[in-house]
């Protein structure tokens, strides 16, 4: 069962940390809201803006301004958090990998692997934090904006809504809080089973090593013995 859990997370982190990826870098946080008046349509990313014909496919991007550049605070904040979620997200994910008991890594200590799905779990939960709030607040100053248009009766030519970027952001973000509440849940659970592990591995240890040392303080006077023979039959 512990391990059934802990592949569920293994796969709940793969697709969570690649639709934060995936959102990052892709360009349909925004897109035109009314389809009917345009030939085309317009989707606003993170780092470039991309306009496709509806008649013929044909795709034209623009990257904007340097980083350097200014920007509005809606932009570079959601820039950073995504980045921040991303980096977190991939460490956690290649630290619960290690952590599987599948993987040969580290096999003859099982508490090590036990820290190592616990701080994937606990960097996969922080992980969803900034992912969240960068998704969110980016959605929720899109509906505002155009809302007060709306309400103030101004026409600008182009509205936009929060695209399917958007919501991989906050599908990854919720998948990170899934997989990182799942493997704290599972040591948790099993909290009584792994220092049993620990505990026989350590006692063969033990045995081993004394083992070890009673062979060789038995060998030890027979090695001294065989050496004064030695020296009498010189003589």
């Amino acid at each position: 069962m512990r391990d059934l859990l802990q592949y569920v997370a293994c796969s709940l982190a793969l697709c969570s940390t690649a639709f934060l990826i995936v959102a990052t870098w892709t360009d349909c946080w925004m897109v035109n809201a009314d389809d009917s008046l345009e030939v085309s349509t317009k989707c606003r990313g993170l780092w470039w803006e991309c306009v496709t014909n509806v008649f013929d496919g044909i795709r034209t991007c623009d990257e904007y301004d340097s980083i350097y550049a200014e920007h509005s605070l809606k932009l570079v904040a959601t820039r950073a958090l995504m980045i921040t979620a991303n980096i977190l997200a991939g460490f956690g994910f290649i630290t619960l990998l290690l952590g599987l008991d599948c993987v040969k890594f580290l096999p003859d200590e099982p508490h090590i692997k036990v820290r190592l799905c616990f701080v994937a779990g606990t960097t996969l939960l922080i992980a969803g934090a900034p992912g969240i709030v960068g998704s969110v607040w980016y959605a929720v100053d899109v509906y505002v904006e155009r809302s007060s248009l709306i309400i103030h009766n101004i026409f600008l030519g182009i509205q936009y809504k929060f695209g399917w970027s958007c919501w991989l952001g906050m599908a990854g973000s919720l998948g990170c809080f899934l997989a990182g509440g799942l493997l704290i849940f599972c040591l948790y659970l099993f909290k009584d089973v792994i220092p049993e592990r620990n505990y026989s591995f350590a006692m063969r240890k033990r045995y081993s090593t004394a083992g070890t040392s009673v062979v060789r303080s038995y060998m030890a006077p027979r090695t001294e013995t065989a050496k004064m023979y030695a020296v009498d039959t010189r003589v």
